[in-house]
C-alpha cells in the first residue's frame, strides 16, 4: 500500500483553523493522517457527504491535492454552519436579497403603450405577494451551483426562470379569477371585477406571452421544453378541477397540474442550468413537486380556518364554487352523504352549509395538515441528493414555513 502524503496549502489550513476557532471543533478531530491504497479510494472518500469535518489526510501529488481541495471547498462551510448557528442564520438572511427588484424588472418587461393593458398587467406585481415561487427558484439555483462548483450564486439564466415562474403564476391567477368570477384577490378588487372578463383574459394572455418571450432569451432547448410543459398542465388542471370526481387520486393529479407543476418544472430548469447531473435534476424536480402539493393542501385547509382578511379572498371560496378539496374529501369518511353533494357541485340549497359543518365536525383539517406534512417530508428527503449548504437548509426550512403559514 502506498501512503499518500501532502502538506496542506496555507489557505486550506487557514480555513480549517477558522473552523476550529469559530466552530468549536477540537483540533484533534480535524488534523490527523489517513492511508489510501489508490487514487480511486481517495476520490470516493473525498466525495462522501460528511456530518462534521472528517480527519484530514496527507496526500502527495497534484491530482490528490486537487481532490482533497475540492472536498474541502465544498464541505468546510457546511461543517461550520452545523456548529455555529449564529453565522448560519446571518447567511440565510442574505439569501432573501435575491428577491430585491424582481417586480420592477417584471413591470419593465410588461411595459406597453396601451394604458389599460399596462395598468392591468402591473396590478399584481406590486411586491405584496408571497413570492414563494421565485424564492424557491433562487434557492434551488444557489444550492445546485454550490453542489456543482462549490460556490453559491444565481446565473442570469436562472434569474430569468425565477421571473418566469412569477409571471406565469400571476397570469394564471388573472385567468382563474375570470373562470371563478372572483371579485377579490390579495385583499383588493380583482382585475376582472374592475376591467371586465374580456380585458382580464387579454391581460393574463399578455403576461404569459411575455414570460414566453423571456424564456426564448435563455436559448436552451431543454429549458424551453421544461417550461412549456407548465402551460399545458395549467390548462389540463383547470379542466380537471371543473370535473369533480370525489376521490383523492383525481384531486392530487389536479393539484399537481394546477399548482405543483409550475414549481417542480422551474426547479428542474434551474437545476439543469446549473449543469447538474440527471439524479440531481430529478431530485430538484421532485422537491418542487412535493412542496407544491403541500402548498396547495395547506391552502385548501386555510380556506376553512382562516379569515377572509388573512387570505386576501373570501373564505370557503372553493366550496361555494362547487369544488371539493382535501378537507371535504377527508370529511367524506365520516359523512358519506357528501359524495352525492360533490358530484352535484354543492348546488342544492343547504349543501354548502352541510359541507362546512361536516368539515368542522370531523378530523379532516388535521388529516389535511398531516398529509401536507408528509409531502413536506418527501420534499426534504429529495434534498439529500445535493451537497449540504446554507441554501439546502433554507429550502428544507421553507417546507416548515409553508406547512405552518396562516395566509
Amino acid at each position: 500500500m502506498n501512503e499518500c502524503k501532502m502538506i496542506l496549502p496555507r489557505s486550506v489550513f487557514g480555513r480549517i483553523r477558522q473552523g476550529i476557532l469559530h466552530g468549536g471543533l477540537p483540533a484533534e478531530s480535524v488534523v490527523s493522517s489517513r492511508r489510501f491504497s489508490s487514487i480511486s479510494e481517495l476520490h470516493n472518500w473525498c466525495n462522501k457527504p460528511p456530518v462534521i469535518l472528517p480527519n484530514i489526510c496527507r496526500v502527495g501529488n497534484s491530482t490528490q491535492k486537487g481532490l482533497l481541495s475540492k472536498w474541502l471547498n465544498r464541505q468546510i462551510c457546511f461543517s461550520m454552519s452545523q456548529v455555529h448557528p449564529v453565522s448560519f442564520a446571518h447567511s440565510k438572511q442574505g439569501l432573501h436579497e435575491d428577491l430585491t427588484g424582481i417586480y420592477e424588472e417584471i413591470r419593465s418587461l410588461l411595459r406597453t403603450d396601451i394604458y389599460k393593458l399596462d395598468q392591468m398587467c402591473h396590478y399584481y406585481f406590486d411586491g405584496k405577494g408571497k413570492a414563494i415561487r421565485p424564492l424557491i427558484v433562487f434557492w434551488t439555483s444557489r444550492a445546485c451551483n454550490y453542489h456543482n462548483v462549490g460556490r453559491s450564486f444565481v446565473s442570469n439564466e436562472q434569474k430569468k426562470v425565477a421571473l418566469i415562474s412569477e409571471m406565469i403564476h400571476i397570469g394564471s391567477l388573472i385567468h382563474d379569477d375570470v373562470v371563478d368570477t372572483s371579485d377579490i384577490r390579495r385583499g383588493k378588487s380583482s382585475v376582472n371585477s374592475m376591467c371586465g372578463d374580456r380585458n382580464a383574459v387579454m391581460a393574463g394572455n399578455f403576461v404569459v406571452s411575455n414570460a414566453s418571450c423571456l424564456l426564448s432569451t435563455i436559448d436552451d432547448t431543454e429549458v424551453t421544453s421544461i417550461i412549456s410543459h407548465i402551460i399545458g398542465d395549467l390548462v389540463r388542471g383547470e379542466l380537471m378541477q371543473q370535473d369533480n370526481q370525489g376521490h383523492f387520486e383525481h384531486y392530487l393529479k389536479k393539484t399537481y397540474k394546477k399548482t405543483a407543476s409550475l414549481i417542480a418544472n422551474c426547479c428542474k430548469a434551474a437545476a439543469h442550468l446549473s449543469n447538474s447531473d440527471a439524479p440531481v435534476i430529478e431530485a430538484m424536480y421532485q422537491f418542487g413537486k412535493n412542496i407544491g402539493i403541500a402548498f396547495q393542501l395547506v391552502d385548501d385547509m386555510l380556506d376553512f380556518v382562516s379569515t377572509a382578511e388573512n387570505l386576501g379572498k373570501p373564505s370557503a371560496a372553493d366550496l361555494k364554487l362547487g369544488l371539493a378539496t382535501a378537507p371535504v374529501l377527508f370529511a367524506c369518511e365520516k359523512f358519506p352523504e357528501l359524495h352525492s353533494m360533490i358530484l352535484r357541485r354543492f348546488q342544492k340549497p343547504g349543501d354548502v352549509e352541510f359541507a362546512l359543518n361536516a368539515v368542522h365536525n370531523s378530523d379532516c383539517l388535521n388529516e389535511t395538515r398531516i398529509l401536507a406534512k408528509q409531502y413536506c417530508d418527501y420534499a426534504v428527503n429529495h434534498l439529500n441528493k445535493i451537497m449540504p449548504s446554507v441554501e439546502r437548509e433554507s429550502l428544507a426550512d421553507l417546507t416548515q414555513h409553508i406547512l405552518h403559514r396562516t395566509r
